[in-house]
């Protein structure tokens, strides 16, 4: 199965996400998640439904996230037949200067909906912990991901 243009497509999805997010548009934001997309937050905040995910970035991007910028990063992109994926990625938010090394792990379950665009089913945003990871690493060296070894 060749999966070049739904890669693509997948990536212009997170591209937009990561626009919509500098122009702080709620609703642009919201349109790239299917009408019942699940959204998890690093601090454990979970939402339900594309209308959830609007009104609570339209709160963010006049208040906690005012003047922020994303940034994404695109790790791998697994598929599970022709119209779901599984991206995982780094991301972080940030003012001024996109950091060098992202803080927080996520995934995104991707489906093609019957317009034919690929949109976010589920999203889930996990904050990293380098330090305890390292640790962990150190104490358990059975813990280490095998890419990493």
């Amino acid at each position: 199965m060749d999966t070049t243009n739904d890669q693509h497509a997948i990536s212009t999805v997170i591209a937009a996400l990561v626009e919509a997010w500098r122009l702080h548009d709620a609703d642009a934001y919201g349109e790239l998640f299917t009408a019942d997309a699940t959204y998890t937050t690093y601090l454990g905040t979970h939402y339900r439904g594309r209308s959830d995910i609007t009104e609570s970035h339209r709160t963010l991007f006049s208040g906690f996230v005012k003047g922020t910028r994303l940034a994404d990063e695109i790790l791998d992109i697994r598929f599970f037949g022709p119209d779901t994926a599984v991206v995982t990625g780094r991301g972080d938010t940030y003012r001024g200067k996109q950091p060098k090394k992202l803080s927080k792990v996520q995934t995104y379950t991707m489906v093609r909906e019957a317009d034919g665009r690929w949109r976010i089913a589920a999203f889930h945003n996990t904050k990293s912990k380098p330090l305890m990871e390292n640790i962990s690493f150190k104490v358990a060296p059975g813990l280490v991901p095998a890419a990493q070894q």
